[in-house]
């Protein structure tokens, strides 16, 4: 018995470890996934190209993925919510995004990547008549607070040609990017990853057909190097694919709270890695920022679950 105890407490560490690397491995790949991109627009591709870039090969990979799981009927009523979901939490999200790292520069970004979840209680207030907690609604404002300070002392890096253009393209982003998160939201509990994904990529991937015939003449395909190619295979191989395969399992691990936390690390790999490859520096605003936007969603969370205990009582 005292075996079969131990075997087990060791299975629990175990997995709550291997939880946690797979977080920690996702969150490197999205912060890195900014700076390279940065990188990559405008000089190799436009937002437009890399974003058909990244969503046909998303597309195909998560198909290619679903031959090695076991098939799942997706029901009538959830159609509509991928075709939505993939239209605008892939089409419209990784389009605004990309196109804001052509304006604004990298920290910046990655600090208002963070603000999802404020969008998701407001979008459950608006359309959903949801009734958040008063120190909810606090967190939300605290975390708004944290993005005006980006967007009113834009930075100086490589790219910022309009960093207030930019912020404000990365805050349209983040809107799309939490109805994506409220639209399939049912689906995501019903579906196994790659079954859900392959179908929302490929709804994705329609608006994305019109940026194709323009590939061919983009530097990167004109004038062919090594290391935009090798930052394109990275985009989307690991923040692209790899990313959405580690979470899955690691919400099983570690449970979907932990899970969450690791969004607030992807500024950080984020900064780490602009100030690397010389495309930022890092500003003592942008560092108040995080910690503001950090200390509104830990107001949220915190609010969240004593709502949630209060309603199970």
């Amino acid at each position: 018995m005292e075996s079969n105890d131990s075997d087990s407490v060791r299975g629990n560490v175990g997995g709550f470890l291997r939880g946690n690397v797979y977080m920690l491995l996702a969150a490197i790949f999205w912060g890195v996934n900014i700076s390279v991109t940065k990188d990559l627009i405008p000089g190799w591709l436009g937002a437009g190209q890399l974003s058909a870039v990244r969503i046909l090969g998303g597309c195909v990979l998560f198909w290619i993925a679903s031959l090695f799981v076991k098939a799942q009927p997706i029901r009538r009523a959830d159609w509509k919510k991928l075709i939505f979901g993939g239209l605008i939490g892939i089409g419209g999200f990784l389009y605004l995004f990309i196109l804001s790292l052509r304006y604004a520069n990298p920290i910046d970004v990655s600090i208002i990547m963070t603000l999802p979840p404020a969008f998701v209680i407001l979008i459950g207030v608006i359309f959903l008549h949801r009734r958040p907690s008063v120190m909810e609604y606090v967190g939300v404002a605290v975390s708004f607070i944290g993005a005006a300070i980006v967007i009113l002392t834009g930075g100086s890096g490589k790219a910022g040609s309009d960093n207030m253009l930019g912020d404000l393209l990365a805050v349209a982003s983040t809107i799309c990017f939490a109805f994506y998160l409220v639209i399939i939201e049912g689906p995501s509990h019903a579906y196994r990853p790659v079954t859900m994904l392959r179908w929302v990529f490929l709804f994705g991937a329609i608006p994305a057909l019109f940026f194709i015939p323009s590939l061919p003449h983009m530097p990167v395909v004109i004038h062919p190097a090594i290391i935009p190619w090798l930052e394109i295979v990275f985009i989307l191989l690991c923040p692209t694919f790899l990313a959405y395969i580690l979470t899955n399992p690691a919400m099983k691990l570690i449970g979907a709270e932990l899970v969450s936390l690791y969004q607030y690390l992807v500024p950080v790999f984020a900064t780490i890695s602009a100030v690397l490859m010389g495309l930022d520096r890092l500003r003592w605003a942008q560092v108040l920022a995080m910690a503001v936007i950090i200390a509104g969603m830990a107001l949220t969370d915190r609010g969240k679950r004593r709502r949630t205990i209060k309603f199970q009582k």
